[in-house]
């Protein structure tokens, strides 16, 4: 209740009040009502602050997003064009002609007529293509991808300050789409390489190269996944999943982190129009770095293996096999008398372990055998029947047989090639054909001329021709020497096998 200031009492206790006491009491009052206007003050500037501050969040927010400028600016230069000159291996150098090749790639999707169709042959005109890559050391060595290298007869590094150097292809390796090039220069600006492991989902990344022949562009976007694998010949790289726009053009190409360091190379894009589509692959820098590493000083590159083909563990048979939580690689089946046999694996193991690396997903389980030196005792963790037991598995080495050799120009598949089919076949490995399940012995690596127009396709399982089995490149031969015409070649592809004529003349 406020006090009546007009009562008569009130007054009469004021005119009791000593003079120095009443003055003193004035002040006090007026001293705690200056404090409580001051303090209402305070808390209004201070929510005015506030509500500034949320009024301009997205003007800071925006402010906070990466700059890639300076990263661009240091190590930009580094980044390169790699020109590729080679035999041509179809009548056109249109959009049929490779799915890898990026010139067709850029005259479909631009409406652009392809080179006039040239008979194979001396005078056919030479395919060309190009891809991206970077150096990495300053006496001229270059990561790229191996598939822009794979059919090469020349190659050529271009850097961005327009010097150009004919490049030496020192080795490839197709397992893991690496190459390592060679130029004959000094004192070359370099990348700085970071490591893929410490990479997070979310982590903002760039990638220079040159899509569709646009020189040094440079993308942006951020990381989906880790440790993704593409497929049994890809198994041996963990890719990094981005969004980063990557093209033809792009393969080989550096991705760097915000720290400017190089964690990854552009290598797969995954598309059903063969532009990009919001998917990229980038092979881990760690990979790539040790590949170069073994191409450097033997020329190949040596991976472990131990004869198991694997699954992923899902609920349900998480549940079947009493394990606490879908983890593991499950075994489906294993290689007779190879290492895991040997070790007393069977199917229904789960390798939940190996060398104290824990595998949580089956893709996990082939990259770290691959890099396991061949020979040695891996330790592993296995369930089996219930509970978990320990064995070790001598890890032998994974046959070689996607090396490309050093002389590019001498053609990968040289003696392996059937001329009037236009095929290149190669012996399928023990591991490959039960990973595929197939009682072929022949697989297509190179298509070309009429078996391209036939439709037959790299990866095809070549079973017979005509009614001939056919189990080596020899029986290939004479099954076409004297043939005339059409035959038909019995194929396997995706577990269905189907008879595809080829024109041969």
């Amino acid at each position: 209740m406020k006090p009546d200031c007009s009562s008569a009492p009130f007054l009469q206790s004021i005119r009791s009040i000593p003079p120095l006491v009443l003055a003193m009491a004035i002040l006090g009052v007026l001293t705690t009502s200056c404090a409580r206007t001051g303090g209402d003050a305070v808390a209004a500037d201070a929510v005015a602050a506030q509500a500034e501050q949320s009024q301009s969040a997205p003007a800071s927010t925006s402010r906070a997003l990466p700059d890639f400028t300076g990263l661009v600016k240091q190590y930009g230069g580094a980044v390169v064009n790699v020109t590729v000159v080679g035999r041509r291996t179809s009548a056109s150098a249109g959009p049929e002609t490779s799915p890898d090749d990026p010139l067709s790639e850029f005259f479909r999707r631009f409406g652009i007529p392809g080179p006039p169709e040239t008979p194979d042959g001396p005078g056919a005109a030479p395919l060309r293509g190009l891809g991206s890559g970077f150096i990495v050391s300053p006496d001229g060595y270059v990561i790229t991808n191996a598939h822009v290298v794979s059919e090469a007869a020349e190659v050529t590094v271009k850097l961005p300050d327009r010097r150009e150097y004919p490049a030496k292809v020192v080795g490839a390796d197709l397992r893991s789409d690496i190459a390592l090039l060679k130029v004959d220069a000094n004192n070359l600006p370099t990348v700085k390489l970071g490591k893929a492991e410490h990479l997070t989902p979310g982590e903002w990344v760039a990638a220079i190269g040159s899509p569709f022949g646009f020189e040094n562009s440079v993308t942006v976007g951020v990381v989906s996944a880790t440790a993704r694998a593409l497929g049994p010949q890809s198994s041996v790289v963990p890719f990094i999943q981005t969004d980063v726009a990557v093209n033809p053009g792009n393969s080989g190409g550096p991705l760097f982190n915000l720290r400017g360091e190089v964690i990854g190379v552009n290598s797969q894009i995954y598309s059903a129009t063969g532009g990009y589509q919001g998917i990229s692959f980038a092979i881990p820098i760690d990979v790539a770095m040790d590949v170069q590493r073994q191409l450097r000083e033997t020329g190949r590159v040596t991976r472990g293996r131990i004869g198991v083909t694997i699954q992923d563990v899902n609920a349900q048979l998480a549940q079947s096999f009493r394990l606490d939580r879908p983890r593991g690689a499950l075994i489906s089946s294993v290689e007779p008398g190879g290492p895991a046999a040997q070790a007393g694996l069977k199917p229904g193991d789960v390798i939940l372990s190996v060398n104290d690396e824990t595998i949580e997903t089956s893709t996990e389980l082939p990259a770290l055998v691959a890099n396991i030196k061949p020979g040695t005792q891996a330790q592993m963790r296995i369930w089996r029947n219930g509970h978990e037991e320990k064995t070790q598995v001598k890890v032998a080495e994974l046959e070689d047989d996607t090396a490309v050799p050093t002389s590019m120009s001498q053609g990968r598949e040289r003696g392996q090639k059937n001329e009037r089919l236009g095929i290149g076949v190669r012996p399928l490995t023990p591991q490959e054909r039960e990973q595929l399940g197939t009682e072929g012995t022949l697989v297509v690596e190179q298509v070309q001329g009429p078996a391209l127009a036939a439709g037959v396709q790299p990866g095809d399982v070549l079973i017979a021709i005509g009614n001939s089995p056919v189990r080596s490149v020899e029986d290939v031969r004479k099954a076409t020497e004297k043939a005339r015409g059409s035959v038909a070649l019995l194929i396997e592809r995706e577990n269905a096998r189907i008879y595809v004529p080829v024109r041969i003349g």
